[in-house]
């Protein structure tokens, strides 16, 4: 993997370190074999993990379309284009399915729906760039 040379109090040494993982290393020093401990705080991924509030279960069984009232929104997490759409107006949704992938600090985002329901609206398009909440789908 690596090679590295060490002095210490005068003495020269060779080191490979042949595998690390996690807080275990591999080495070879002057061609003898050792396993140890690092002992050092391990970087985690500076990769920001989006995290939505669970919502309220639902009471209801089957889906329905509210005759008077206004379609819930999905909005953007963060700004971004779109890469994908996977659903039309009229689909009928499940939780957690994939809505759309939108691409963002150049990562691929799937937005899922948050609740069952019905595609009322879809307002962006394959290429189009977003803003941080703006209206991607409007759902009943």
């Amino acid at each position: 993997m690596k090679n590295f040379k060490f002095t210490i109090s005068g003495n020269t040494y060779e080191v490979e370190i042949k595998n690390f993982e996690g807080t275990m290393a591999d080495i070879e020093v002057n061609g003898t074999l050792y396993s140890v401990e690092v002992h050092r705080e391990v970087k985690k991924t500076k990769t920001p993990t989006l995290v939505r509030a669970e919502l309220p279960p639902s009471n209801k069984e089957k889906i329905e379309k509210r005759g008077k009232g206004l379609p819930e929104p999905v909005t953007a997490p963060l700004p971004g284009s779109i890469v994908e759409i996977m659903v039309r107006p009229g689909d009928v949704i499940k939780k957690g399915q994939v809505l759309l992938v939108m691409e963002a600090m150049k990562m691929e985002n799937r937005i899922r729906a948050e609740k069952d329901g019905v595609v009322e609206n879809v307002k962006v398009t394959k290429g189009e760039n977003v803003l941080q909440g703006d209206i991607l789908i409007e759902m009943v």
